[in-house]
């Protein structure tokens, strides 16, 4: 089970060498102090593993315990401005007007044919919107949201702008140990109970100002952290000092996003595939279904009421290795070509290969029988419900 792990691990994620030097983090000394093995991954030097521990037993521990992450190559933006929410429910399709003060939403930007520019998490704090987006898209969202913002400025006579914030770094602690392992590090008056999932709080941590968000990647509980560079790396190993945690890195990022049901862009999300497909409806408000005013609406309102032609479905492969990124996904004559995959490994939890994939909506069926090709070999699978692995975000202490 190990070397099949590894090697989807391998696989998956180690780059071929980046034309040009990737860019550092502010914690790539600690990573190298700490024993990381740095690959390229979306222009960055980041640790896929750590040599004191296989990628299998990091993966393990987060489950168990808590992980920590450098998530620092993701871009994090502010934007501000009297109508901030406004400008952006022009370019994504979330009611964002309806976000408590510190809550967040899960979003997307989003072309005018409806597909999907970067997956993005939107907070809307009192002074301004924070937002995080993917590593690799980051710059392209840069020049896409300042064109419109242009043009929104000019129409409606507003001052809104966006800034990006290159000062800050950003650490995922993730696992059922977190609360406890923040909970040290935090004033005593600070009561992480009342902190739900995709709320977010400026606390201080280690004595540093943060802004924390309880959610992450990996369908644990957890907490994403913005802290100043200056104080990132004391940070990252004050957190690795204590019993209950272990570094991770990219390898186990991975396997623990897609045993959540939870999308990597560039593999499962792309500008061709739009929300309704990629089965992402939830994140359009009942409003915006109604009243529109973001890009694709006619086409995404019409697959809301009419459907799709394809679907983003969950695989379990019944036998055989797991399937990889663009395998084949065949009916089950093992013949005809319904999709194919998009994300894929061998699950540690599961202990058993799963994936997820886009498939004709005529043959999306739970439970429906169907084969993957991997690598020339048919081998047989099923259609899954997704989260494979149960999320346990807190909710609060009313709801868990």
């Amino acid at each position: 089970m190990a070397r099949a792990f590894q090697r989807a691990v391998q696989i998956r994620l180690f780059s071929a060498p980046a034309s040009t030097p990737p860019k550092k983090t502010a914690l790539y000394d600690t990573h190298v102090k700490l024993q990381g093995k740095i690959v390229e991954f979306a222009g960055y030097a980041l640790p896929v593993q750590y040599e004191t521990e296989s990628v299998l037993n990091s993966h393990n521990w987060v489950r168990q315990s808590s992980g920590l992450f450098d998530v620092s190559h993701m871009g994090q933006l502010r934007i501000h401005g009297k109508n901030r929410l406004q400008f952006l429910e022009t370019l994504v399709p979330s009611d964002l007007l309806a976000l408590k003060e510190n809550q967040s939403q899960l979003s997307t930007l989003l072309n005018e044919n409806g597909g999907i520019l970067d997956d993005c998490m939107i907070t809307n704090k009192k002074d301004c919107v924070y937002m995080v987006v993917n590593a690799g898209c980051k710059d392209a969202d840069l020049v896409h949201m300042r064109k419109q913002l242009s043009a929104y400025n000019a129409k409606h006579g507003t001052d809104v702008s966006i800034e990006y914030i290159q000062d800050r770094s950003l650490i995922a602690l993730q696992g059922p140990k977190s609360p406890q392992v923040l909970s040290s590090l935090i004033p005593s008056s600070v009561d992480l109970k009342q902190l739900r999932f995709t709320y977010t709080q400026e606390i201080k941590v280690n004595g540093v100002d943060c802004w924390v968000t309880r959610c992450g990647y990996t369908g644990e509980d957890g907490f994403e952290i913005s802290v100043p560079d200056a104080a990132a790396g004391d940070l990252f190993l004050k957190f690795c000092s204590t019993p209950e945690v272990h570094p991770a890195g990219l390898g186990v990022r991975d396997s623990l996003r897609l045993e959540a049901g939870l999308c990597l862009y560039g593999h499962d999300l792309n500008d061709t595939i739009t929300p309704v497909q990629a089965a992402l409806t939830w994140i359009i408000g009942k409003r915006r279904r109604e009243q529109g005013g973001f890009p694709g609406f006619s086409k995404i309102s019409k697959q809301i009421q009419q459907g799709v032609d394809k679907k983003r479905v969950g695989l379990e492969v019944l036998g055989g290795a797991p399937a990889r990124e663009n395998a084949e996904i065949l009916d089950d004559d093992k013949q005809t070509v319904i999709g194919v995959v998009t994300s894929g490994t061998f699950s540690p939890t599961l202990k058993k290969p799963i994936a997820m994939g886009y498939v004709k909506s005529s043959e999306s069926e739970v439970g429906k029988k169907i084969a993957v090709k991997v690598r020339g070999k048919v081998n047989e699978a099923k259609i899954v419900k997704m989260p494979f692995v149960p999320q346990r975000y807190y909710r609060g202490p009313d709801k868990n």
